[in-house]
């Protein structure tokens, strides 16, 4: 058994962190405590709590740096409590780099303070299903035949979910549509329609290809209409955000590894990725590898080309004639693209080029919709709170439909949407609007696509 490792200094003073990355002293010392941070954290608004506020996080940090607080069970409480969307750092005045003080003290809890049994077990069988897209597949039968046989609706109507224990009610609650067709793989390349340009691998992603499969079809083809060679390689794993954003920072460097291999072998120019949460936890394999010279420079030169597909999208000048999509739509921002990525005009420049779209803000657009990776899963009751709050915006917007980047988002937008009764309002992946337009698809159409799977 391997031994814990030996307690960290801070400032030289004794720390009650160990010392494999700890939250680093010159991160928290950048916190000035000025509170411009409250209104944009999701928990803050909802429960006033200074502990669950940025600012109050990062002084506990401090004070357990400093060794003036031990890791408890408060300690633990509290961190979990964040949904780690980021937003605290696009409204910090003073630049703080919250997501290296949130992730490592999530790493140290994981390492040194026991869970309950059924928080173990539950967040095994987490770790255990959605980062394996295999599993994944094999899942998606039996949930096919539950959907399509009409058992789901009986289950739901009959109240027998309010019998179970919140966490396992909320799984089923947010299951996507199964996929007819769960084996159904992209190509490993598609060819650009010439000239080509570039050569682009694409990330496929765990639940993203299985259950989201027609947003990476619909990603392959705008690119290759763009002029884009597209290379899907087989070997690619799940990208680790999950475990990283969940403090198991050993588990996501090992992906990580094998992420970099794959691409690496693929020799690509690009990494194109339609899902924000994993695009955000790419781009920083260079930190997450710092450590390890077998590593570390391949994975800074990953990092950097890596792109979100509104990123590769925005920087070549468009080839293919957009064909009027008359729609209006309200845009969400997924957070780890706005926040953790700063990507926010991107996205809405390449919608603004489909003619007849209406594109409409959501007010509170920042907050975060309550997905954050499984944190609705593992806070069922806050998740449904931010999502019905994200729900009253969207409606308030009058649109007929809701974009946004990440599959987290779409299943929770789809979720909150059910539970006020508005079943026939699509979610798209802003892709998939790309797509339809370059392709000449209706609306009607387009709908029907989406109705069908």
């Amino acid at each position: 058994m391997t031994p814990p490792p030996a307690p960290a200094q801070q400032n030289g003073r004794g720390s009650n962190f160990d010392r494999q990355h700890p939250p680093e002293g010159r991160h928290i010392d950048r916190c000035v405590h000025c509170g411009f941070c409250l209104p944009a954290c999701p928990t803050y608004v909802l429960w006033g709590e200074e502990m669950d506020s940025p600012r109050g996080r990062i002084y506990m940090i401090k004070k357990a740096a400093d060794g003036e607080a031990p890791l408890d069970a408060g300690f633990q409480l509290h961190m979990d409590n964040c949904l780690g969307c980021m937003a605290c750092m696009t409204a910090c005045p003073s630049g703080v780099q919250y997501d290296r003080l949130i992730e490592p003290a999530r790493a140290q809890i994981e390492r040194n303070l026991p869970r309950s049994l059924g928080d173990r077990l539950f967040r095994r069988l987490l770790f255990a299903t959605f980062p394996h897209p295999a599993r994944l597949r094999l899942l998606a039968l039996p949930l096919f035949l539950y959907q399509r046989s009409g058992l789901q609706a009986l289950v739901r109507s009959s109240g027998i979910l309010r019998a179970l224990p919140r966490r396992l009610a909320a799984m089923e609650s947010l299951l996507p549509p199964a996929p007819a067709h769960p084996f159904r793989r992209l190509p490993a390349m598609a060819p650009a329609c010439p000239p080509a340009r570039r050569r682009i691998g694409l990330l496929s992603g765990c639940v993203q290809q299985v259950f989201f499969s027609q947003v990476n079809a619909a990603t392959v083809r705008v690119l290759a209409a763009e002029g884009c060679e597209v290379v899907v390689p087989r070997g690619q794993p799940c990208c680790g955000a999950l475990m990283l954003h969940s403090g198991l920072e050993d588990e996501a460097a090992e992906l990580a590894r094998k992420m970099i291999a794959a691409f690496e072998a693929a020799q690509v120019d690009t990494v194109a990725i339609n899902s924000a949460g994993c695009g955000s936890t790419m781009k920083e394999y260079g930190h997450l590898l710092r450590d390890d010279p077998a590593w570390a420079a391949r994975a800074e030169a990953f990092s950097a080309r890596c792109k979100d597909i509104s990123e590769v999208l925005c920087e070549m000048e468009p080839r293919t004639a957009r064909h009027p999509l008359k729609l209006r739509a309200a845009y969400h921002d997924a957070c780890h693209l706005r926040h953790a990525q700063g990507i926010q005009e991107e996205p809405r420049r390449l919608l603004a080029g489909i003619p007849e779209l209406e594109i409409a803000e959501i007010p509170e657009g920042a907050l975060c919709c309550g997905s954050a990776g499984v944190y609705n899963l593992l806070h069922p009751e806050t998740g449904d709170e931010l999502g019905d709050r994200k729900v009253e915006n969207l409606l308030a917007t009058g649109a007929q439909a809701v974009i946004s980047a990440n599959p987290g988002c779409l299943l929770q937008l789809m979720h909150g949407l059910r539970r006020r009764g508005m079943r026939g309002m699509p979610a798209f992946h802003m892709v998939e609007l790309l797509d339809a337009s370059m392709r000449g698809v209706s609306v009607q159409a387009l709908l029907r696509e989406k109705r069908s799977g």
